[in-house]
């Protein structure tokens, strides 16, 4: 774990931007101005991360280099600069921290098990050369063992937790760091941002899907969705509706603050915005989960569960990637994932649990497969919604209660607009069967331009029977 080291330290320091891509209401930012002049900024494109990614075509990697992009024009424009590294962050910063001559340097915390370990190398890199390192809470509210039982204990049932979390929340928790300009060190931009195929990456569709990454594309999102936060509780689970704030990535990456979320929820207090501080309050929850229960990374939050024994076929799990499982409202949502790296909270859950109980299909696999194309990856939610959807995990699901696909498509794509976006086959298919296209006849079939087992999929499996069939897994 990175060595924190309390007080003010005089003389320059390095701030390094992380999962906080902003230069405002950015507490390790603002607490670094406040201590020490001048300050230098720096982002490094980590190839310790980047080279493990699967496809040189990331979403998340251009979303990051044009917020980087659009963060460094910012702090210039504010007189200061940002340094930009190519390389492995354990080496980059000891090394910058040396050249520039700091007395520290500053970053907000991160909770993942590698985050924590490569900390510590850089902690200790810089204490050997007689640099302090400090990290700073601004990803969360309340992280780690902030919020305990009576018993001194971490939480592991939400409800509890979020009533805990509500009653120590208050205002001053919540209010925007503010930042001293005038400390930032000047320039710090000479050497041009490496263009993404220097990285190794190369151009996506984000643009085209409408994806606005920066600070600004953050504004204009929230900006939008604050109008619609009263009606959040109505419209939050209809995937072919506008109703959620779509934030998440910008959230992730830091391009909007916790702080001023929980604001705007708070100030309206609505039953929508009370709802949308509900799912705030759940992201906080699983990050203090897996900072108090790292397990959690690798196996069951239930211990017990570690003994599940899955049929893991490959055939199966290929189909459900591919969105190809004859199940309309799944292959919608898995295939809105691939094309767009977004897949709508309730469409998580729904894809989940048809993975696990009725393909019997390790919910690490789909883990994993969410980890490789989320625009909004996250390990701490990614973790905690597929151990939700599993019944592995904390406050999960109970694991006799199973998602119906076809009930799930007809109660929230009911007239099948979301499906027949991402399922172009079934575009003509009649309303009442959209969402189980094999009960039409032969000529109804005909008539809709989709023949079942030739445009478009039979069902892998028959939902009644994989019930069945998990039900005893997890009975044993």
């Amino acid at each position: 774990m990175a060595k924190i080291v309390s007080g003010s330290t005089s003389g320059p320091a390095l701030f390094w931007f992380r999962r906080d891509l902003r230069d405002e209401d950015n507490a390790g930012l603002a607490r670094a101005l406040e201590a020490h002049a001048p300050v230098h900024c720096v982002f490094v494109f980590d190839t310790a991360i980047l080279d493990g990614l699967p496809s040189r075509a990331d979403r998340r990697v251009e979303f990051i280099w044009r917020s980087v992009e659009a963060l460094r024009a910012s702090l210039e424009r504010r007189g200061g600069g940002l340094i930009v590294r190519h390389g492995d962050a354990r080496q980059c910063i000891p090394e910058l921290a040396s050249c520039l001559g700091v007395a520290a340097v500053h970053a907000n915390r991160d909770y993942e098990p590698e985050a924590l370990a490569r900390d510590g190398t850089v902690a200790a890199a810089l204490e050997a050369l007689g640099i302090a390192f400090q990290t700073h809470k601004d990803q969360v509210i309340f992280e780690r063992r902030e919020l305990l039982t009576q018993g001194g204990k971490p939480y592991g049932v939400f409800t509890p937790y979020r009533n805990a979390w509500l009653r120590a929340f208050s205002e001053g928790l919540a209010v925007p760091w503010l930042m001293r300009f005038e400390s930032l060190a000047r320039g710090g931009g000479e050497v041009p941002l490496p263009a993404l195929g220097t990285l190794g990456f190369q151009a996506t569709n984000l643009l085209e899907l409408g994806i606005r990454p920066g600070r600004d594309g953050a504004r204009e999102l929230l900006a939008d969705f604050l109008p619609r936060m009263a009606q959040y509780h109505r419209t939050r689970d209809y995937p072919g509706k506008r109703g959620v704030s779509y934030l998440s990535v910008h959230l992730r990456f830091g391009t909007v603050s916790i702080r001023e979320l929980v604001r705007h929820a708070v100030a309206d207090g609505s039953p929508g915005a009370q709802a949308w501080l509900n799912e705030l309050i759940w992201r906080e929850f699983y990050f203090a989960i897996l900072a108090n229960f790292p397990r959690v990374a690798t196996r069951a939050f239930r211990t017990e569960y570690d003994r599940l024994v899955f049929d893991n076929d490959p055939d199966h799990f290929r189909a459900w990637q591919e969105g190809r499982t004859g199940y309309p409202i799944v292959d919608a949502g898995m295939r809105q994932l691939r094309s767009t790296g977004y897949m709508h909270n309730r469409l998580r859950m729904i894809t989940a649990s048809f993975l696990v109980k009725d393909l019997g299909v390790d919910w690490r696999w789909g883990e994993r497969h969410f980890a490789e194309h989320l625009n909004d990856y996250d390990l701490a939610a990614n973790n905690g919604g597929w151990q939700w959807s599993a019944s592995t995990g904390c406050d999960a699901q109970p694991w006799f209660r199973i998602f119906n696909p076809v009930a799930q498509g007809e109660r929230f794509d009911p007239d099948g607009q979301f499906v027949r976006r991402y399922v172009p086959e079934l575009a003509r298919v009649p309303a009442p069967f959209i969402h189980a296209p094999w009960k039409l006849s032969p000529l109804e079939q005909q008539a809709a331009g989709c023949i079942i087992g030739q445009d478009y999929p039979a069902p892998l499996v028959d939902h009644a029977s994989a019930r069945e069939k998990t039900l005893k897994r997890y009975q044993r």
